[in-house]
This record gives structure tokens, C-alpha cells and sequence, in this order.
């Protein structure tokens, strides 16, 4: 039998993921993190991105916007800013999302709305390759 981590997913709405699994994959501010038991203890930041957790051979996917990550040798705490089940998000809005973010950045008047609109198309194009992950496509 495979050894297990505890793994907490929080948003500041509501606590997603209580459970275990083999590895937890994270995208943290420095890059992507493969977290398994016995890990060594860090904190840090992470960035928009995919956090799959495995647990038995299958991956369940999680859209997290940003947050922190805290590990532990037999514990993952992972507290988003905002976090969505990767199966919850609709590619439609996600799309418009995009094409919003897109013209903002085409069409800013100051340096705020151009950071603004840079960051709603990096969040927005976190969820797309969310997305895509969960349906097993490269991008």
C-alpha cells in the first residue's frame, strides 16, 4: 500500500479538499512542486494555476488563483485566495473572460488598468490550461 499525505484545499469560501493522496502537484510561485509523504517542510506563494492531487492512480483537478502553500512532512495546506473544482468551470465564461481581458489590455488608458487587465488574462488563462489539463490536453 502506498503512503499517504493529508491534504486541506481552503478558499476564504469554503474548504474544497479534506482527504489524502499519494502526491499533490502545486504550482508555487518559483514553478510547479510535486509534494509526496515525507516531504521537507516550506512555505510559499503560489500562482494561478492547477493543483491535482493523486490519490490511486487518479488525479483530481482544482483551479486555484493564488494563495499560499504550506507543507509539511505528512500534511499539504493549501489556502487560495480562490479555489474551483477544475469539473466547475465553464469554459464559455472563461473564454468571454479572455476576450474581455484582451481588449481591456488593447484599450487600457493608465499603467493601473494595463496591470489590471495583464493580470485578469494571466488568472484567465490559468483556468484555460486548467481546463485543458482536466481534459488531458497539452498547452
Amino acid at each position: 500500500m502506498a503512503m499517504k499525505i493529508h491534504i486541506d484545499i481552503v478558499s476564504a469560501e469554503e474548504e474544497l479538499f479534506s482527504g489524502s493522496g499519494e502526491m499533490v502537484y502545486v504550482p508555487a510561485q518559483m514553478g510547479e512542486v510535486g509534494i509526496a509523504p515525507r516531504h521537507t517542510p516550506f512555505i510559499s506563494q503560489m500562482k494561478p494555476g492547477d493543483v491535482r492531487v493523486e490519490n490511486d492512480g487518479e488525479l483530481t483537478h482544482f483551479y486555484v488563483s493564488g494563495g499560499m502553500l504550506e507543507v509539511q512532512p505528512h500534511m499539504v495546506t493549501i489556502l487560495a485566495d480562490t479555489a474551483i473544482r477544475a469539473n466547475d468551470l465553464d469554459e464559455a465564461a472563461v473564454l468571454e473572460a479572455k476576450k474581455k481581458a484582451e481588449d481591456a489590455l488593447e484599450n487600457q488608458q493608465s499603467e493601473f488598468e494595463y496591470a489590471k487587465a495583464k493580470a485578469e488574462l494571466a488568472e484567465v488563462a490559468a483556468k484555460l490550461r486548467t481546463i485543458q489539463s482536466l481534459r488531458g490536453k497539452s498547452g
